[in-house]
């Protein structure tokens, strides 16, 4: 065959290939069909036996196509181990021991606006005939930028999806909090909620029942929809259990169980609860391992931390103690209860605000309705914080009983 006739068929088959591969892309081909496709056309339509084609994905290169290759070759080659010598055009790869690609003859890096976007090793079925890189660099590129298309193009869509997952958590999560807080002249509530994202981790709420009022807060491990479901799982349970007429000792130990038996431990939530009766007088709580909310009492100096309790819900198969304790005579009393996303907030030289300030403000301000005093708080709050973002939710819920 003449010099003429050789270069006339090599063009034609370099076509066929060129045809091949857009069309599959004009198609809408998945990834793996347009790889398939790719790996036909080189062996069939162009001078090569053997291929590697490694395709950038987070930061590393990942194989995509292999044929031909019998020498252990890497799933993943680091970043760290492709070595770019722009200097003298060169590209050297570094790979680790028992790794070897000496059975291929040359690679190609596949570019685009000189970011690597893949690298592909070949080999000649005819060694004696001359392989045209440029055409196979290009080839190479058409199909490396069609498959970068689609990844983003499923990143596009896999975030439109979170995206209106993240809108219905968050309509759902707030359907758990309660609609609106009683501002009457013997019990004023008041909450500020703030989640770190669209859907947060914290939960409140406040139920009266009869002569019963109960309050809670809580603030599971974790954050985003996970936390937001799990939340919901255990409002549903606590609100069960208060609607039986349940003890305060058998809701602990029943919601403890049921958070286990769901997370097996993995998740816990730590969690506040309180029990108001306005006709004995009696302030009863447990807190489980929560930040300790702050009690104001008339005639008294300082506040009253609720400490009593037991650890966090859920850690646990069986707690490995409960205590309940109950105020006798309460009769008028100011409460604050709250998550360590307001404790934790920073200040610009990366200090926290800390409960010594949270009680001191408490105290300095305990004449306050609880609406003017979330007023004032969340004033100081930015004051002290300024631009830094929170890095948590952040929750406050107050109650004056009268």
């Amino acid at each position: 065959m003449n010099s003429d006739n050789f270069k006339y068929q090599r063009k034609e088959l370099e076509l066929k290939a060129l045809l091949e591969i857009t069309q599959a892309i004009n198609e809408n081909q998945s990834e793996s069909v347009l790889c398939e496709i790719f790996k036909f056309t080189c062996l069939v339509h162009l001078n090569i036996k053997s291929l590697l084609l490694y395709v950038a994905k987070d930061g590393d290169f990942e194989k995509r196509i292999q044929h031909g290759v019998k020498a252990s070759i890497p799933t993943i080659i680091p970043a760290s181990q492709v070595k770019d010598e722009k200097s003298n055009g060169k590209l050297r790869l570094e790979l680790a021991e028992g790794f070897s690609f000496e059975e291929l003859e040359t690679y190609l890096p596949v570019y685009h606006k000189e970011r690597i976007l893949a690298i592909l090793l070949l080999k000649r079925k005819d060694t004696s005939e001359e392989l045209d890189l440029n055409f196979t660099q290009a080839l190479s590129n058409i199909l490396v930028v069609a498959l970068e298309n689609k990844r983003f193009a499923r990143k596009q869509l896999e975030q439109e999806v979170l995206n209106r997952e993240v809108a219905i958590a968050s309509n759902v999560q707030q359907m758990l909090f309660p609609a609106s807080l009683p501002y009457t002249e013997h019990l004023k509530a008041k909450v500020t909620y703030f989640p770190f994202r669209q859907v947060g981790g914290d939960y409140y709420d406040l139920i009266i029942k009869n002569d019963k009022t109960y309050f809670c807060i809580a603030d599971v491990s974790g954050k985003g929809i996970s936390a937001s479901l799990l939340m919901s799982n255990f409002q549903a349970a606590l609100r069960t259990l208060l609607r039986s007429n349940a003890s305060m000792e058998t809701v602990i130990h029943q919601l403890n169980s049921t958070l286990y038996e769901n997370t097996k431990g993995d998740r816990f939530i730590t969690f506040f609860l309180g029990c108001y009766r306005a006709s004995t007088g009696t302030l009863t709580y447990a807190n489980a391992g929560h930040n300790p909310p702050l009690l104001c009492l008339p005639n008294t100096k300082d506040c009253q931390e609720l400490n009593a309790g037991t650890t966090i819900l859920g850690g646990f198969e069986k707690l490995p103690f409960l205590e309940i304790e109950t105020l006798e005579n309460v009769d008028d009393f100011y409460l604050h209860m709250y998550t360590d996303g307001l404790t934790e907030a920073l200040d610009a030289d990366d200090q926290e605000y800390g409960e010594e300030r949270l009680k001191a403000f408490v105290t300095q301000n305990r004449e306050l309705d609880p609406k003017e005093f979330h007023t004032k708080f969340m004033k100081e709050v930015k004051s002290f914080t300024g631009n830094i973002p929170l890095r948590d939710d952040l929750t406050m819920l107050s109650l004056k009983i009268q």
